[in-house]
């Protein structure tokens, strides 16, 4: 072999030198992967859930007659939830049809925090949303629902989002670490 072809390649050394560089920026970066993976696994719950309040405040309105967003178990959101007609309450309307329209179930490594009122009718002490036939968040007893409910996540116990109904109706996602003022 001559001198000038005898420098082209690298050698077994530098070779693991570089594997070793690259295994530990992997490792120092991969709890912050983590963590982004949690932040987008509850905020995509987070998202899911204010779509099914919108759908069941939509179908209230179109058909006239309460809808209900309940948890499947009854009292435990994390167990997941379903959208059905309401006929219940004092909103019973003569051909009210209790129909599920989807249910939304197995939000694990998602949980729901303890905090907020989550959505826990005063008089009967049942959780869940009603939306009126005029689309308004309301209680059995007809009392407006101002609530949030608190979503952590599993493998990164301090990150936290809330998800708030307004008095208006309208829906927000909060994440207490970044806009501590605007959660409360």
């Amino acid at each position: 072999m001559n001198k000038e072809n005898s420098h082209l390649g690298f050698s077994l050394l530098e070779l693991m030198a570089v594997v070793l560089i690259i295994a530990i920026a992997a490792m120092a970066t991969m709890p912050l992967l983590q963590e982004q993976i949690a932040v987008r696994e509850i905020d995509t719950i987070a998202r899911r859930f204010i779509n099914h309040a919108h759908f069941a405040r939509q179908q209230a309105l179109h058909l006239g007659q309460p809808v209900h967003l309940v948890p499947i178990s009854g009292d435990q959101w994390e167990a997941g939830w379903v959208v059905k007609s309401g006929c219940i309450g004092k909103y019973v309307q003569p051909g009210c049809i209790d129909k599920p329209w989807f249910t939304q179930a197995g939000i694990k490594p998602i949980y729901f925090k303890g905090g907020g009122k989550q959505f826990i009718d005063p008089h009967s002490g049942k959780k869940g949303i009603l939306f009126n036939a005029a689309g308004a968040a309301k209680t059995a007893q007809g009392g407006f629902v101002a609530n949030r409910l608190i979503l952590g996540h599993s493998r990164s116990p301090d990150l936290e989002r809330q998800m708030i109904l307004g008095s208006g109706g309208r829906w927000r996602i909060c994440d207490p670490a970044r806009d501590a003022k605007r959660c409360h």
